[in-house]
């Protein structure tokens, strides 16, 4: 179990996680959302003990980082799978780490084969892609067995098999019962992986909620119409309440009433319907919805000019 209470920490005028305080339990997988600068890498290094609070506290099982005694048996990170000895071979590089902690060679060995790197694990970390050091990173954050696994952007660089199988690994672990908590950019990933998700803002928690949950806050909900009569079905629907959007000739996008309202008002004005969908929510309308106001970088959609 994770508990981060009051958590704070600064760089100059800049708060990078302010007054942070939640808990990640065992048996499901959490995910941390939020945009670039919003305080996620930071938090999870001053959970590893990696930084020092300015405020609050950060544990693992009831301990800071630094009482553990046995690291690498409790917690797995992967926070920058550069973070390798480019000349060192990815067999060597667990080798040494596996020593360090006496874990023995056979577990270097079953990594190497969970995260199918062991047909270039003698070759030097260097020459490896993105995606092969992702899994060398993972790779090593398993080499422990460890209870707890802190994961920063774990599918980054992965191809589609790649990304499958860290959320069959994910979800798998859960199941037995360890603390899973990962970030993740790929809201549709996070969506199909995550039971409950985290989302901070400017150092701020925006929300802590199951994935479900923060889908139905959402105001993506909504109900599509297809109709020749699109038009004056508008405004009657308007006359009602709803917020209508035409985004195509025929199309009606309707908010605020739902597909039973919808249906039997235009039964009852004789309105022909060729089209009448709910469409639900998605994690990444409900995301983009909560972190609106709390983008540290904004793109403004044009295409061609400098970045100043």
């Amino acid at each position: 179990m994770i508990e981060v209470e009051s958590l704070a920490k600064a760089y100059g005028p800049k708060r990078a996680v302010d007054g942070v305080s939640f808990s990640v339990n065992p048996g499901s997988v959490t995910g941390f959302l939020g945009p670039n600068g919003a305080g996620k890498s930071t938090t999870m290094r001053l959970i590893l003990g990696l930084e020092r609070p300015d405020a609050g506290r950060a544990s693992i099982n009831g301990k800071p980082m630094e009482a553990l005694a046995a690291p690498l048996a409790e917690v797995g990170a992967l926070l920058d799978a550069k973070a390798v000895a480019p000349h060192r071979s990815a067999r060597n590089h667990l080798r040494m780490l596996a020593r360090t902690h006496r874990i023995p060679d056979r577990r270097v060995d079953e990594v190497l084969g969970l995260t199918g790197i062991d047909g270039v694990a003698s070759k030097p970390v260097a020459g490896f892609s993105l995606g092969m050091g992702q899994r060398l990173g993972i790779a090593t954050a398993l080499l422990g067995d460890p209870e707890t696994l802190i994961l920063d952007e774990p599918v980054n660089g992965l191809d589609p098999d790649g990304v499958a199988w860290v959320r069959g690994l994910v979800k798998q672990l859960a199941a037995e019962g360890r603390t899973i908590f990962l970030s993740s950019h790929l809201m549709s990933e996070m969506a199909l992986t995550a039971d409950r998700v985290i989302v901070i803002g400017r150092g701020k928690i925006l929300a802590d909620t199951t994935t479900d949950e923060l889908v139905a806050a959402g105001s993506g909900a909504a109900v599509r119409v297809r109709s020749p009569q699109a038009e004056s079905f508008l405004a009657l629907l308007a006359s009602e309440g709803a917020e209508v959007v035409s985004g195509e000739p025929g199309v009606l996008t309707v908010r605020g009433l739902d597909i039973a309202a919808v249906g039997e008002r235009a039964a009852r004005e004789g309105v022909v319907l060729h089209e009448l969908v709910a469409v639900g929510s998605s994690l990444e309308s409900a995301y983009m919805e909560l972190t609106a106001g709390e983008l540290e970088y904004r793109s403004d959609g044009a295409m061609g000019g400098a970045e100043a």
